[in-house]
């Protein structure tokens, strides 16, 4: 199966340092690829620069065969790549309703719309009239997340959507992108949770010192071998680099089901 997203030997920089080394993976429909590594391991500098928030310093990005290296964000968003950053950048002023209709600036057709999302997330229906910036932060998160649906992406990018929220909160969340991954929308999450990663992921890749050091089917990686990557524990070049093209939407589905269990 050929990749939605091929990322080639990219490096990414803050100033002069290096975030993101070298890093090579691809995104395969039906994937959901969890992104792991201790704070300062490159995890969003990458989904930032595969996004066009951050600029790529080498490599090439390359979005269904087409390189997409130079591409302004909102390009990029047009073809179907959206990202929920970390600390979700709502429009705190403007109602929730506005803050998920401005994302059909994208322009693109498909099955998500303000019903769809109000339906994935039935918590926002009484707060559509809400400023945004009054919400709590489970709320707030799927706000985020809604506004990214609905441009309709063919890749959802994932940054810490867990991030400051009650386990009650997070658990919500998760639950609601059952219903994305339900339609074949493949996803690159950030989430430091590992039970949560193994059961969700049907990939991992974990990230040390802005490399990437394994990647392999969720299945073949323990929590003790992630931990070691993790940390450092583990060599580079002893990591497998496995891709995985998990079939869409009922694989993937039954992954986020397990945890609830």
């Amino acid at each position: 199966m050929s990749a939605l997203l091929d990322i080639g030997s990219v490096d990414a920089h803050h100033g002069q340092l290096p975030a993101v080394r070298s890093v090579s993976l691809q995104v395969h429909p039906g994937d959901i690829l969890a992104l792991v590594g201790a704070n300062g391991a490159g995890k969003t500098t990458l989904l930032r620069t595969v996004a066009g928030a951050h600029r790529a310093s080498s490599g090439t990005l390359r979005w269904d065969g087409e390189d997409i290296t130079c591409l302004p964000a909102h390009q990029r968003v047009a073809r179907g790549l959206a990202l929920v950053p970390e600390g979700r950048r709502l429009f705190a002023g403007m109602t929730v309703r506005e803050n998920l209709l401005v994302a059909r600036a994208a322009g693109r057709r498909g099955p998500w719309t303000l019903d769809t999302v109000l339906g994935a997330f039935p918590q926002l229906q009484p707060k559509l009239h809400a400023r945004a910036g009054e919400l709590s932060g489970g709320q707030q998160q799927a706000v985020a997340i809604g506004r990214a649906l609905m441009t309709n992406p063919r890749l959802l990018l994932l940054d810490e959507i867990s991030l400051g929220l009650s386990p009650l909160a997070v658990q919500g969340v998760y639950d609601a992108l059952r219903g994305v991954v339900g339609q074949g929308t493949p996803l690159v999450l950030v989430e430091k949770d590992l039970q949560r990663v193994q059961a969700v992921a049907t990939r991992i890749v974990c990230m040390l010192e802005g490399r990437v050091v394994a990647d392999a089917p969720a299945a073949e990686l323990s929590r003790a071998q992630i931990t070691a990557h993790y940390f450092g524990a583990q060599r580079p070049e002893s990591a497998r680099t496995v891709h995985h093209a998990g079939s869409p939407g009922e694989a993937s589905a039954d992954n986020l089901y397990k945890v609830a269990a």
